[in-house]
């Protein structure tokens, strides 16, 4: 059976399932309108830990363990763990990984890393090489912060197109479609296919400015998606982007309109549902863990208590890093996406 559909969509006729997941996330995540979602909301964003990437890499190994604990399984049990962050050399999946101490494919798209892991993870188990697999991502707007932008002593303003990288972690349990799963936390929710992303670059070199580099590369996503399966953008529940924010996500309509879509009925964005306008975090959320989060807090338990019953979850990611930034190079981005069902199983 052929499994590719046009140059960049797949299907997956084994439809692995999503049969658990779990969240961290801080303080102002916990404040937000998922507040009461997420399973766990830091107190203290160290962790009493001696450092703020210390403090990441803890939260991504306790969402992995917590999400495997909710089927009474430890890392023992699965045969791949997916992980990535935004650090250099992905240290905080890296580091966790070490702890978990299970096997390991680390994995960088950026803020996109939760969707390139979910389906990098479907297709290896869609092709038999894993019955159980966990797929994680994390972010902290400290480490972030001190990585890409400014030191958080100096107080820098944020400009009007800026988001707020969210302090948060997300795991999500994969097994094959035939697994038994005793006490699955999902029943009903599976895999059935996705679009790879083309990195796509505009030229914007603003790294206040996510949102703007990021658009494009979701545009060409979803409506690549579209076009490859004959689908109109109501076949979905929702579309639900990564961390495009308020900007990103007006532009994300220009874009996708001018190719003869129109998304926006049908459009969420992480980023912008994780905080409230009250918050004031400007445009909203970004980070691995701000779509890795929602997704495990919210976007999974409405699919499986059929509040929505498909889901295109597309998430986006920057490709810079400091010293690309520094060197005056533009921003390219990706976006990979992901089809979620409910189905009974």
């Amino acid at each position: 059976m052929n499994k590719k559909k046009g140059e960049r969509s797949f299907v997956l006729p084994s439809q692995p399932r999503i049969v658990s997941s779990a969240a961290f996330v801080g303080r102002k995540e916990g404040e937000g309108p998922l507040g009461g979602s997420f399973d766990t909301v830091l107190k203290d964003d160290t962790l009493g830990l001696d450092s703020w990437e210390q403090a990441e890499s803890r939260m991504l190994e306790s969402a992995v363990r917590l999400s495997l604990a909710k089927l009474d399984k430890t890392p023992d049990d699965i045969d791949l763990f997916f992980g990535g962050d935004l650090l250099s050399q992905i240290i905080s999946a890296g580091f966790a990984a070490r702890e978990l101490r299970a096997p390991f494919i680390g994995m960088y798209g950026a803020c996109s890393t939760m969707a390139e892991s979910l389906i990098t993870a479907a297709m290896i188990t869609d092709g038999g090489f894993s019955r159980v697999a966990v797929c994680g991502a994390s972010s902290h707007f400290s480490s972030s912060e001190r990585e890409f932008r400014y030191p958080l002593e100096m107080g820098t303003q944020s400009p009007p197109t800026a988001q707020r990288t969210v302090t948060g972690a997300g795991a999500v349990v994969v097994t094959a479609g035939d697994e038994t799963v005793k006490k699955p936390v999902y029943s009903n929710i599976v895999m059935t296919g996705g679009t790879v992303g083309r990195v796509c670059d505009y030229g914007i070199t603003d790294a206040s400015n996510m949102g703007a580099a990021m658009a494009p590369a979701a545009a060409s996503t979803i409506c690549a998606h579209l076009e490859e399966n004959g689908l109109v953008p109501e076949y979905y529940s929702r579309i639900i982007t990564g961390d495009l924010g308020i900007f990103g996500s007006e532009l994300l309509y220009e874009l996708c309109r001018a190719k003869g879509w129109e998304i926006e009925r049908v459009h969420d964005d992480c980023g912008v549902m994780i905080f409230s306008k009250e918050q004031k975090t400007v445009c909203g959320g970004s980070g691995c863990g701000c779509c890795a989060s929602v997704l495990s807090a919210h976007i999974l338990p409405e699919l499986e208590n059929g509040n929505y019953e498909r889901v295109l979850f597309v998430a986006t990611g920057a490709l810079l890093s400091p010293l690309s930034s520094l060197q005056g190079e533009s921003i390219p981005s990706i976006a990979h996406a992901a089809v979620l069902e409910r189905r009974s199983v």
